[in-house]
């Protein structure tokens, strides 16, 4: 990340949960911190992009393991961690994930429930900051800032609702845990919604994802996306009641979009056609966009910025999937754990004479070969990645070190640090092919042909067209983006999350939809008396024999 460098000003932040202790990265006297309209900036906005990604456990939106992402891609039909002999048990967690049997005690819940809180406090706390300095600033620069600092709490509230549904929505600096209280989940919807259209048309309209004073900012575009997700996802989001086993009707959800009536679904194209007007487009080579220098991107629209001499922001997934000697002979180390699912290997075509072209760049598979020398085991023998080899428990297995294709997409930055973790990639979030598929979407939900933005996706990847239907749209936003964080809303939409798929059984009853939102941490509830079962509570169904 090329970006301004910030200090991190604050103090023990009353959260919704607890609380909690922040070591400051530069300690400043508040009248420094704030003397300017630059400095406020710095210390009151660009501190809060410190936290879009992350080193520690939980924290960061991507990059990290235990967190959002882990939550969004390891409970789906996309990816699994095996148990392999000694490794990867973690007392269950990864098996408890792909199955389902979370439970509101898991410590991981809660460090992620806590990270995403922790960031709406701060940001809460910089809208303070900024209106008691609001003499330091002309009235376009107070307007810019507040704008900023609401669009970013926005995306924090936007993942609160998506993991937990019915959440406190707190908008004012040491809020008294008295006074917080959840939010049904259609209420904490058009918050963000409202946040979001309020603020757009005040950010900045730059792209986010390219080196310069923008780069990993909250910009229009991003915004623009972020509201198409949501409208997309409007049934979800709208229904109060997860587990009746009925939605609210998305062509009857509607929206004021630039003095327009519109449903969900002509909400979702409009937002992406906004994306479309302002220059976004299909990058001619889609590995490109997860390249070692991937600012110059016309597709990413919302990226981690990275760079492994300025920040410690760290990408740890491909360090997690290699295996050992698969990293020595890159220089690193490596995990050996992380690998597809039989059902995306499926879907890929593997094994067949129709394999996708995207195949090859998204998993390593087969014999590993490095710098044109096959990699080898510790006996000698090369490393073949087994795919095809997939169980949740690998232990005596003969596959048990090798099974399952392993992640690749991003290209190799092999000066990375850290054993590969700190690398220059910047790491994707939201790009343009994604808004192309929810345009496909929303135009079949709504009774129309999605077909040209489907296949403008598939074409460009040399792959043959196909009918729009919503099947084929799911399959290809597997294939499009695979490990890119976005399978579990995409299963709960289609109504697919709670079903049994590849080698996961359904949990008793759990097509009422009760695992469609993670519960309310416990540790959250002891907190703040306030908070309440969701609803989302489940019982922990492992028997000691199961495999």
């Amino acid at each position: 990340m090329k970006a301004i460098k910030t200090f991190c000003l604050f103090l023990c932040l009353p959260l919704l949960t607890a609380c909690l202790d922040e070591t400051p990265k530069g300690q400043l006297d508040e009248k420094q911190a704030y003397a300017t309209a630059t400095a406020l900036y710095i210390n009151a906005v660009a501190s809060l992009y410190n936290y879009i990604g992350g080193s520690n456990d939980s924290q960061g939106l991507q990059g990290t393991y235990r967190g959002v992402y882990d939550y969004n891609t390891f409970t789906t039909d996309e990816a699994i961690i095996p148990i392999r002999g000694g490794d990867w048990y973690d007392g269950g967690f990864w098996q408890h994930l792909y199955r389902h049997e979370w439970t509101a005690d898991d410590e991981a819940l809660y460090d992620t429930w806590s990270y995403l809180y922790k960031v709406v406090v701060l940001c809460n706390r910089s809208l303070s900051v900024i209106d008691s300095h609001k003499h330091l600033l002309t009235a376009t620069q107070l307007s810019q800032y507040t704008a900023e600092v609401r669009a970013v709490r926005a995306l924090f509230y936007y993942e609160l609702l998506d993991l937990f549904a019915s959440v406190p929505i707190d908008t004012v600096y040491s809020t008294p845990l008295e006074d917080v209280r959840p939010a049904p989940r259609s209420e904490v919807f058009r918050f963000v919604v409202s946040e979001l259209q309020q603020t757009a048309t005040l950010l900045a309209r730059e792209r986010s994802n390219s080196e310069g004073n923008y780069y990993g900012r909250v910009t229009r575009p991003v915004a623009w996306f972020l509201l198409a997700r949501l409208a997309l996802n409007a049934e979800v989001y709208c229904d109060d009641d997860w587990t009746d086993g009925h939605r609210p009707d998305g062509s009857k959800i509607f929206f004021n979009v630039d003095g327009r009536q519109l449903n969900a679904w002509q909400t979702c194209e409009a937002y992406v056609d906004s994306l479309t007007a302002f220059g976004y487009r299909l990058a001619d080579d889609y590995a490109s966009n997860f390249a070692v220098h991937n600012e110059t991107s016309v597709e990413n629209i919302f990226t981690i910025p990275m760079d492994k001499q300025l920040y410690t922001n760290e990408f740890k997934n491909l360090f997690r999937s290699r295996h050992y000697n698969h990293g020595g002979a890159l220089g690193m180390d490596a995990e050996n754990g992380s690998c597809a699912t039989l059902y995306a290997v499926r879907a890929y075509g593997y094994g067949t004479d129709s394999v996708d072209s995207r195949w090859a760049i998204n998993f390593f598979a087969d014999t590993v070969s490095v710098d044109g020398h096959i990699v080898s085991l510790d006996n000698g023998q090369p490393l073949i990645y087994q795919p095809l080899a997939v169980a949740i428990n690998l232990t005596g297995n003969e596959y048990e070190k090798t099974g399952g294709a392993r992640m690749s997409k991003y290209e190799i930055d092999r000066t990375a640090y850290s054993d590969g973790k700190l690398q220059n990639n910047d790491i994707v979030l939201f790009r343009y092919a994604d808004a192309l598929l929810m345009k496909a979407e929303a135009k079949v939900r709504d009774g129309g042909d999605g077909s040209a933005e489907l296949n403008s996706v598939r074409r460009r990847v040399g792959m043959p067209s196909r009918p729009a239907t919503l099947d084929n749209i799911l399959q290809e936003r597997l294939l499009e983006l695979m490990w890119e964080g976005c399978r579990r809303p995409d299963l709960i939409r289609f109504g697919r999350f709670g079903q049994s798929y590849d080698i996961r059984q359904a949990l008793p009853n759990e097509d009422k939809g009760y695992t469609t939102v993670f519960p309310i941490p416990t540790k959250a509830i002891n907190l703040n008396g306030n908070l309440k079962d969701n609803g989302a509570k489940q019982k922990v169904y492992c028997p000691k024999n199961r495999n």
